[in-house]
């Protein structure tokens, strides 16, 4: 299986960079496409994309927010996926969902991989039940990668960076998307890394240039959502965000000098 994901990850690390993984709720915006461009022009390394769903059990609320307004709209998964087929977005592209999207469609892998999107994160998918998932995502071509957080005990970790793909997702402190970065999120990390030479990203929380730099002591790099999409939720223009995302790029290159 080709690892465009991952491929692109090791690529930015491999020279020495802190890697850069924003979050876009699909579809909160008409305009909505613009900032993932935005985000590529400003120093992503990949981007995930959250497809809406009315009970996101992860996300807290602000990321809530974003897909009940997508949901308003009446965007579809097969509308935001045909919308991302038409765009040209130069850097990989993440889905991250609920198993109930999944399953509600056979299909679902192969047309994220047909929409040009080659990586996927469902987090309510523990690894003992991600088989059969797992096993769909490669055939179509796309990275399945999963989450471990700071309660994990060493043999499911192990387990967790065996079978991650693209990447391995580490959740800085136990709750839901937004709340406050912690440091038990580098201890993970650190434990991942010992584990796989997959790259390792850190997610939940990081809202300010000092929690990414912190973050990325420890991780390959980060994942920022909340903070972004509050900014969109608020007004922000994929211009504005696009600067805010550069800031972040910026941040974390002056650490690695």
């Amino acid at each position: 299986m080709s690892s465009i994901v991952e491929d692109r990850l090791r690529y930015g690390r491999t020279g020495g960079r802190s890697l850069l993984v924003p979050y876009l709720t699909g579809g909160i915006r008409p305009d909505w496409i613009s900032y993932l461009q935005e985000y590529a022009r400003n120093g992503a390394d990949a981007i995930e994309i959250g497809l809406p769903f009315s009970d996101p059990i992860l996300d807290g609320p602000t990321i809530q927010e974003a897909s009940d307004r997508a949901l308003r709209r009446g965007v579809t998964v097969r509308g935001l996926l045909d919308e991302v087929a038409r765009a040209e977005i130069d850097v990989p592209l993440i889905a991250m969902t609920y198993y109930n999207l999944v399953a509600h469609s056979p299909s679902f892998c192969g047309d994220l991989a047909a929409a040009g999107i080659r990586g996927l994160i469902v987090p309510d998918v523990p690894v003992d039940e991600a088989l059969p998932l797992a096993a769909s995502a490669e055939a179509a071509g796309v990275e399945l990668t999963l989450l471990a957080a700071p309660t994990t005990p060493p043999d499911r970790l192990a387990e967790i960076a065996r079978a991650s793909r693209g990447f391995v997702y580490a959740v800085s402190v136990m709750g839901t998307t937004g709340a406050r970065f912690a440091a038990s999120g580098g201890r993970l990390a650190g434990d991942l890394r010992r584990l796989t030479d997959r790259p390792v990203l850190l997610a939940f929380g990081i809202a300010t240039h000092e929690d990414a730099v912190t973050a990325a002591e420890s991780a390959d790099g980060v994942v920022i959502g909340a903070a972004l999409m509050r900014r969109i939720l608020d007004g922000g223009t994929p211009e504005e965000l696009g600067a805010v995302l550069a800031g972040f790029r910026t941040a974390l290159d002056a650490s690695v000098r």
